[in-house]
């Protein structure tokens, strides 16, 4: 399977038309056009109107365009679903999906509605009953395509405090984390709400790269390149993975070589190619 680069995943407001606008220059990987919580009850109709037209524009080169619709069982959820099924988005983002039963339903709804085939679910893991249930949840679909960490509103169910290091939410983060990886699928990481904070932004955009999650959900443009640059390989990492490469061709399928005086093997050229593949992918975006 071919990656696709999510190291930053924009929430934008589809009731705002300049944000909508400014969004086809900013150096994102991927946007995600918000009915839901970024978008007031009187606005909702013409929020969904100017997502479905923000997708279907091809004015947004190639960044990722996905369409967060509002919540199961609110009453703008199954006309969302329809609108932007219709639209083809690269996703439909659902808000509190709490288990495999509301995925499977939600699956069927979208091809129901004619989604093209590419229009996949992102899934929001936000509830306790869906972290309870997230490997059930991962699995449910071939369809399903990303899971995205809502961690505010895990914390304000959990009864928890935002600090820094996140404890209360490892637990989550890390179920969450295996669950996506067994089922083969990708996993973004919750936003930073304090849009001021560079050095605790960054320092979560960190955490988030070493737990292995793809990328992270953004609230500002202004946390965009942060987030690139800390979800991006580094120099020395491609460098290495090269070499490694090198290496084990040199070796003639030997099965263990070394280099660097390091002990090479087939894991390690697993995440070589990864590295290699991921740098590739994100080099022309920058």
């Amino acid at each position: 399977m071919s990656y696709t680069p999510r190291r930053s995943v924009l929430y934008m407001p589809s009731s705002n038309e300049r944000a909508l606008e400014k969004a086809k220059t900013l150096p994102v990987d991927a946007l995600i056009l918000d009915l839901e919580d970024a978008v007031g009850p009187d606005h909702k109709p013409a929020a969904r109107d100017a997502a479905c037209a923000a997708v279907t524009s091809g004015e947004y080169g190639d960044r990722e365009l996905t369409i967060r619709i509002n919540g199961i069982g609110t009453s703008w959820h199954e006309e969302d679903l329809r609108a932007a099924a219709q639209a083809g988005p690269a996703g439909i983002v659902v808000p509190k999906v709490n288990n495999a039963k509301e995925v499977k339903a939600l699956v069927a709804a979208m091809e129901e509605a004619g989604a093209p085939e590419h229009t996949k679910l992102w899934a929001m893991i936000e509830t306790p009953e869906a972290i309870a249930k997230v490997r059930k949840i991962a699995k449910a679909s071939d369809r399903l395509a990303v899971l995205v960490m809502g961690t505010n509103d895990l914390v304000k169910e959990l009864q928890a405090d935002h600090v820094p290091g996140r404890a209360p939410l490892l637990t989550a983060l890390s179920l969450s984390l295996l669950a996506a990886r067994e089922a083969g699928i990708a996993i973004l990481d919750g936003v930073y709400n304090n849009v001021k904070d560079n050095e605790g932004f960054t320092r979560e955009c960190e955490q988030g790269r070493d737990f292995g999650f793809d990328g992270k959900t953004l609230i500002h443009p202004g946390q965009v390149q942060v987030c690139n640059d800390t979800f991006a390989p580094s120099e020395q990492a491609v460098e290495e993975a090269r070499g490694i490469l090198e290496a084990w061709e040199a070796g003639a399928g030997q099965g263990v070589v070394t280099y660097n005086g390091k002990m090479i093997e087939n894991l390690h050229v697993d995440i070589a190619r990864r590295i290699l593949d991921t740098h590739e992918a994100i080099r022309p975006r920058g």
